[in-house]
């Protein structure tokens, strides 16, 4: 594969207009432009025409590490803001440039459902949201464009941004240990997954939550729980 262009992105505006001040004089934006999510779609538009797949792979929370009970208004909605509106709003602006045919994919994680100890500050409730609205984005977008609309619930990698949550060994450890497949899960095993569903292969799944877990979604019991040793 060969990247053909990078374009810079904050996909939490979605106009210039909407861009406060003081971020727009904010240093990590000097020399960059058009980094809205209206103007890079155009951006992209001008410079391709059309595209085929559209892939959300982006969070943000500010308040990951606190407690819900200890999340702010602001944190809470910066959260849902950054992680699961900002799908909408690319979906949104992308739609009129995809071919009908294509598809959008996005990444989820267990905590939408599951209660998932430390990964706080409304967290959980932006996976939720993002895929409440992968189901209803799925009609949407497939009755408008013909486009197709899935989100992966990925176990737990290493990655950098994994790594922000603080106790990301300890959670693939226990992914190891209790999973069905008892075996390290690998990023490129999720990418597999994406490929598929954004392939023609997939031409009839939308809507869905796909997981790639080890089957670690599946368990209700931790087997290497000390309760079942006595």
């Amino acid at each position: 594969m060969e990247i053909t262009k990078v374009y810079p992105l904050d996909a939490v505006y979605d106009t210039l207009e909407d861009v406060p001040e003081h971020v727009k004089t904010n240093k990590r934006y000097a020399g960059s432009s058009k980094w809205t999510v209206k103007e890079v779609a155009e951006t992209v538009k001008d410079d391709f025409g059309s595209i085929d797949i559209l892939v959300h792979s982006l969070a943000n929370g500010p308040e990951v590490t606190k407690p819900l009970l200890e999340t702010s208004r602001s944190g809470y909605l910066a959260a849902v803001s950054a992680s699961s509106y900002s799908y909408i709003s690319l979906l949104q602006h992308f739609l009129p440039i995809m071919n009908p045919g294509g598809a959008s994919i996005s990444l989820t994680y267990i905590a939408s459902e599951r209660t998932i100890p430390g990964y706080g500050g409304g967290m959980s409730s932006a996976k939720a949201a993002l895929e409440s609205d992968t189901r209803v984005l799925a009609y949407e977008a497939g009755r408008k464009g013909k486009i197709r609309v899935n989100t992966i619930s990925a176990g737990p990698l290493g990655s950098r941004a994994a790594k922000a949550i603080g106790f990301i060994e300890k959670m693939i450890e226990y992914s190891y240990v209790n999973a069905p497949l008892q075996k390290e899960l690998l990023a490129d095993e999720v990418g597999n997954a994406a490929a598929f569903l954004v392939s023609p292969l997939a031409s009839a799944i939308t809507g869905s939550t796909v997981y790639v877990d080890n089957g670690l979604n599946t368990m209700a019991l931790a087997v290497d729980s000390p309760t079942l040793s006595t």
